[in-house]
């Protein structure tokens, strides 16, 4: 399986995020703006809203001076079990407070060894999981998730993975050709979130976005009842703004 060229997508603040905290943990007393500037070469207003996000994920905490030190979470992570335990934890904490956010069960799901899986969801009793009537991994076609996550493989790869899991009708509003599945991949800008209108299931909504971290094809997606699919673009964008500290939870 090959990823398609990465696009300019809307994670850069992510990279640039990481930066950042390479540069605060080399400074065990603490880092000012300015100086952060001057070594990530990042200007200062840009600065601002990456430490905010950084600040109220845990990751940097600011002293009285007003220099910027390492945080709890970032702490937290250590190495080994550990580590990906307390990654496990703070993207769990992270989805959670997403879902509250946007009023919708929320997914994290990866493209591994040519299969989709879903790694992780956070819903509960007022924002309820969809109904896996069809298993995620046959659906690709027809889900936010699977087409968010054909869209970041190249040709090859969709069709590899489409010759694995055939395309079939789920719903009146399933897309069956291949050709026009495929024209719909190509069209779908990278900054706009993925939509399933009742494809993968009659009564249910989705969205997703793409999460691209290292070599692995991901997203980040939301589900909704049908009653509610008057929400479903305002809490796609609120997805998409809100994707970058998943991503950097995913990425350290």
């Amino acid at each position: 399986m090959a990823l398609k060229p990465e696009p300019k997508a809307p994670f850069h603040s992510v990279q640039y995020a990481l930066r950042v905290l390479e540069s605060v943990s080399t400074h065990g007393d603490g880092v000012t703006v300015a100086q952060l500037s001057r070594e990530t070469g990042l200007p200062t207003g840009h600065l601002a809203p990456l430490l905010l996000t950084l600040r109220r994920e845990g990751y940097v905490e600011q002293v009285t001076d007003g220099a910027y030190v390492i945080g709890a979470s970032l702490l937290e992570l250590g190495s080994g079990s550990a580590r990906r335990q307390a990654l496990e934890a703070k993207l769990q904490q992270t989805l959670a407070q997403l879902r509250d956010s946007v009023g919708a069960a929320v997914y994290v799901s990866r493209y591994v060894d040519g299969e989709i899986r879903v790694t992780q969801v956070a819903d509960g009793p007022r924002t309820p999981a969809v109904n896996e009537w069809v298993d995620f991994r046959s659906a690709a076609h027809a889900s936010a998730i699977g087409k968010c996550l054909l869209t970041q493989l190249d040709q090859n790869g969709r069709r590899d993975h489409l010759s694995r899991h055939r395309i079939a009708r789920l719903t009146s509003r399933t897309i069956t050709n291949e050709k026009v599945l495929f024209s719909k991949l190509d069209s779908q800008p990278a900054t706009v979130p993925v939509l399933d209108l009742q494809e993968y299931a009659v009564g249910t909504v989705c969205a997703a976005v793409p999460l691209t971290a290292g070599s692995s094809a991901g997203c980040l997606a939301l589900s909704l009842p049908i009653e509610h699919a008057h929400r479903l673009r305002a809490a796609a964008a609120t997805l998409n703004r809100r994707a970058a500290p998943v991503l950097l939870s995913l990425a350290l």
